[in-house]
């Protein structure tokens, strides 16, 4: 991947989205290209395939598709299905179709059993049941995921990635308490009772729970790597995480210090807990070379910034 390379970011005003422009920019790459959902409807097949036929992308980082929380997962789970896997499914024939050279497609951590060893291994896929709340989302990724091996299997080719990142956070996160994830949830609800200099504020479940979080800009490094790297990179998925976990307690007083909430903060026990660890094992990735760069207090502290000049 060269620094005139025609590459397209979709989904670049997501959060992963929005750190891969930002991390190719820094680092000299100067035709990237971008397309609003109103510029390209990437559900549409046509759509898709007129506007590969015209800028004839060479590098593709499909960043697009539908998430949200737990919440948003049970409440929507085919509107879920339906988006990722009709996006996942056009970008690819569309990609095979007009010989893109490299294609990165994202999976996600909730494709693996919900009881899995620890740190979870890519092998782990398929050997036990997964997180029902989860289910209709994990299928289109794990669709994703089989999708990518069976293109570069049935035609011969090295050109489409996955990469599968463990919790994701940063700037352009969603911080919606209704639909957003716990790191980001968390960082709404401390700053609001700061702000409000609450004596308590109560959270879910027993703080017990591990989760092990990565900032976007080290997935869009990641990314990155991988293209620049494609020769190396096997038929295979990829975790792409820190090797640290944290439990929730930890993140929540890490936050609690960022954001500067100076009371108690309590426990609601009677509220579920989840799954009580989620660390990925990203020793295939890191053997090929690359290796996070964040800690997880340098990116809430950078995230935190963004969030009060920004979002708020």
């Amino acid at each position: 991947m060269n620094k005139d390379s025609r590459i397209y970011v979709a989904g670049h005003r997501g959060l992963l989205g929005r750190a891969l422009v930002k991390r190719l920019a820094e680092k000299g790459f100067n035709n990237v290209m971008t397309k609003t959902r109103a510029e390209l409807n990437l559900s549409e097949k046509t759509d898709v395939d007129v506007f590969f036929s015209a800028h004839k992308p060479e590098y593709v980082f499909l960043a697009a598709g539908k998430t949200g929380g737990i919440m948003a997962n049970k409440t929507y789970p085919a509107e879920f299905l339906h988006a990722n896997i009709s996006i996942q499914d056009n970008v690819f024939e569309a990609a095979q179709r007009y010989d893109v050279r490299q294609v990165i497609f994202y999976g996600s951590s909730c494709i693996y059993p919900k009881s899995c060893p620890q740190p979870i291994r890519e092998a782990y896929l398929f050997n036990g049941e997964i997180e029902q709340t989860s289910e209709a989302y994990a299928a289109a990724k794990i669709a994703g995921i089989i999708g990518c091996k069976s293109y570069n299997a049935q035609y011969n080719v090295k050109r489409f990635i996955a990469l599968l990142p463990n919790s994701m956070f940063g700037p352009y996160d969603n911080f919606d308490l209704t639909s957003s994830h716990v790191l980001s949830a968390l960082i709404r609800k401390l700053h609001d009772a700061a702000h409000r200099k609450d004596r308590q504020i109560a959270l879910w479940g027993s703080g017990a729970p591990r989760r092990e979080f990565i900032y976007s800009e080290d997935v869009a490094d990641a990314s990155i790597f991988a293209m620049q790297n494609a020769d190396k990179v096997q038929n295979v998925h990829y975790n792409v995480g820190t090797g640290t976990d944290c439990s929730i307690k930890e993140l929540a007083e890490l936050i609690a210090s960022v954001v500067g909430y100076e009371g108690e903060i309590v426990w609601d026990t009677s509220k579920p807990d989840g799954t009580m660890q989620k660390l990925l094992d990203s020793s295939a990735i890191l053997a090929l070379g690359w290796k996070p760069s964040f800690s997880l207090q340098e990116g809430l502290r950078l995230t935190y910034e963004w969030f009060k000049n920004s979002y708020l």
